[in-house]
């Protein structure tokens, strides 16, 4: 999903919509609900070839672009021109967009054997050039109304760089393109806006924004975190360690930062200020657990279906290479609040305050039967795309027999509303970047920029991995996730591969800091979001989620460099790998927060000096040996144990002290 902002539940069970949407209402949202429940039915019958259309064979190509007709429509009927504007009633002009979009999209879908055949991409009729032109404007549109007016420009210039490469200098010129030529090429071929962005997306992904949409507003949300309140929320740091358990569970099912920290947010940061967490701090673990969710399997969001896709790999392939690294990025914040919460007395939530668990679990077990067949489809039955689905269903039976979630006539059109308007949201960016896509390939410029990387990169695959880290970051701040893959997945990803380094490990790679800009000043939008909750200073909330979130500047050069942190080797170097990281990332967050279990709190000027050693040793320990950084396991665990003896010696000598006073 995207960057932009979901209804977010507040205290006292209201909704806030964010004012990126137009508040629907009467017949408008009984009709956005009809087309959303019309674009389900087409993914499903897709997905299961049920055959819902007798005589009428619906080709892959029909397929995506009755979708993009569709779902386009529904950016515009749900996305005001600016939005300040968001009053329920659709400006005219919203009304034209929107029967424009699903008209050309029936009109194309009517004539995809044609546009195969006869090769319309390369040779199309006259009225098929215009009908691209008018197309490409209303993708650009919606990007700039679903994505923002940043991606909108990157998308509208990228997607007319063949009418100038001829002009470009050297390294990025290309092969040019008339622009009638351009357009046709991007509408009516698959390579571009329906290429592999939108292929994923209708094989994959709209099952599990479908799922993601129902646990929500079945209570799925609440559950979890009424879940993380019952086991951990009277440990000392409780609230904190809630924030992070039910964030986590959370972000893996919506895919969206923002909508994470909001809707976490406003139940776990006061519970956090209550107990005695700063404000900058309580915003700071919202953040950075919000942000991991998007990184912890089994959903991942939408980027790992559409990386799944780029692989050529089984969806579950990438689940199970993105688990440790995202348990290793939890078990780093984890002990990072637990050190904090011990160096300033703080304790954990009354007891008496808090559900308990049996409570919980009879009350939401569905949610968690529900789990267990997506999972078993998933894995056993080996049905990425039909999982979903089959979860969403049982889930809607299971909650109409459950009297206190059941949901009523209102309640199924918000839902089916709801679905529409993620999967519009999508549909629209994943249409944009498609363009950037198609820009590449018609141009050659992607195989261009390949070896222009690694020759600029001189031969090391340090230098090449660092310009990779540094450009996924910077596309990060002006690109939603999605998008941000997928550009670098294009540009980038080859010349990393041709390195040697493995295609997995590089796509997760570029995935990892590609979400780095989250927490990262002067972007850092999921800090941001969460400084708004806490009410306090942005940039404050930003620097504090940086040391919180530590973990995910370096922990992808660790599985890029060592692919046995994505269970990739043998049995042996798997556990020795996972192991040496764990306890390295352990020292580097009781490093960062001056306090380590079992010697104590580190203050004064030995302590500083036993807590930089304790980090020194804590990064060679984590660092994975191999062929690829040139030093063996033996090495690296003699430097972290040349730095670590002398700083605990220190540490206990001279640098311990007690914890503050609860």
């Amino acid at each position: 999903m995207t960057q932009a902002g979901r209804a977010a539940p507040q205290p006292g069970g209201m909704m806030v919509e964010d004012l990126a949407y137009r508040p629907l209402r009467g017949p408008v949202l009984w009709l956005y609900a009809a087309l959303s429940v019309a674009g389900v039915v087409l993914a499903v019958n897709q997905v299961f070839n049920f055959g819902f259309f007798v005589g009428f064979v619906l080709l892959d190509n029909r397929y995506l672009y009755l979708l993009g007709g569709l779902f386009l429509a529904l950016v515009f009927l749900a996305y005001p021109w600016r939005a300040a504007a968001n009053r329920p009633a659709v400006d005219a002009w919203d009304w034209v967009m929107a029967a424009v979009a699903l008209v050309l999209g029936l009109v194309l879908a009517w004539n995809a054997e044609r546009i195969i055949s006869e090769g319309w991409e390369f040779a199309p009729p006259d009225w098929a050039i215009w009908v691209s032109a008018v197309l490409w404007v209303l993708i650009v549109e919606a990007t700039r109304r679903t994505g923002g007016l940043v991606i909108a420009v990157i998308v509208g210039l990228f997607s007319l760089y063949p009418v100038f490469a001829d002009v470009m200098p050297g390294p990025i010129s290309g092969l040019p393109q008339s622009l009638p030529d351009t357009l046709a090429y991007h509408i009516l071929s698959g390579e571009s806006s329906f290429g592999i962005p939108m292929r994923a997306f209708g094989e994959l992904v709209v099952g599990f924004i479908v799922f993601g949409v129902a646990l929500n507003h079945t209570g799925g949300g609440r559950f979890f975190n009424d879940l993380a309140f019952a086991l951990v929320g009277g440990w000392r740091g409780g609230a904190a360690q809630v924030g992070v358990i039910s964030s986590g569970l959370q972000g893996s099912i919506s895919g969206s930062v923002i909508s994470n920290v909001i809707s976490s947010g406003v139940v776990t940061i006061p519970a956090m200020r209550r107990t005695g967490f700063s404000a900058r701090y309580a915003g700071g673990v919202e953040a950075v657990a919000s942000t991991g969710g998007v990184l912890m399997p089994p959903v991942m969001g939408s980027t790992a279906f559409v990386m799944a896709s780029f692989l050529n790999v089984p969806y579950i392939d990438i689940a199970l290479a993105a688990a440790i690294p995202a348990i290793l990025y939890y078990f780093g914040l984890m002990v990072q609040v637990d050190a904090y919460a011990v160096r300033n007395g703080l304790k954990g939530l009354p007891r008496h305050e808090l559900p308990r668990a049996g409570a919980v679990l009879r009350e939401g077990w569905i949610y968690i039967l529900v789990f267990v067949v997506l999972v078993v489809v998933m894995v056993r039955d080996n049905q990425e795309a039909l999982g979903p689905f089959i979860a969403t269903a049982v889930l809607l039976v299971l909650n109409q027999l459950h009297p206190r979630h059941r949901l009523d006539g209102r309640r199924w059109v918000a839902l089916l509303a709801a679905t529409g308007r993620a999967l519009a949201e999508l549909v629209a960016v994943l249409l944009g970047v498609g363009l950037i896509v198609g820009a590449f390939a018609v141009t050659g410029l992607a195989g261009t920029l390949v070896n222009d990387l690694v020759f600029l990169a001189g031969g090391s695959v340090a230098m090449l991995l660092v310009m990779g880290a540094l450009t996924s970051f910077i596309f990060g701040m002006g690109m939603t996730v999605t998008a941000c893959y997928i550009f670098l997945a294009i540009t980038l990803a080859p010349a990393l591969v041709r390195a040697g380094l493995d295609p997995l490990a590089v796509h997760l790679f570029i995935m990892y800091w590609g979400m780095v800009s989250f927490i990262t000043p002067p972007v850092a939008l999921g800090a941001f979001a969460a400084a708004s909750i806490a009410r306090t200073s942005s940039f404050a909330v930003g620097f504090t989620a940086m040391r919180l979130g530590s973990v995910i500047y370096f922990l992808p050069f660790f599985f890029v460099l060592n692919p046995a942190l994505i269970l990739k080797g043998s049995p042996g170097e798997i556990v020795l790998v996972v192991a040496t990281a764990a306890a390295g990332i352990a020292l580097i967050a009781s490093a960062l927060q001056g306090h380590l279990a079992g010697v104590g709190t580190m203050r004064g000027l030995s302590g500083g000096i036993a807590r930089v050693l304790m980090a020194v040793g804590g990064f060679a320990l984590a660092l994975p040996g191999g062929p690829l950084t040139g030093i063996g396991h033996g090495t690296l665990l003699l430097a972290a144990a040349a730095c670590l003896v002398p700083a605990l010696v220190l540490a206990r000598l001279r640098g311990v002290g007690r914890a503050a006073a609860p």
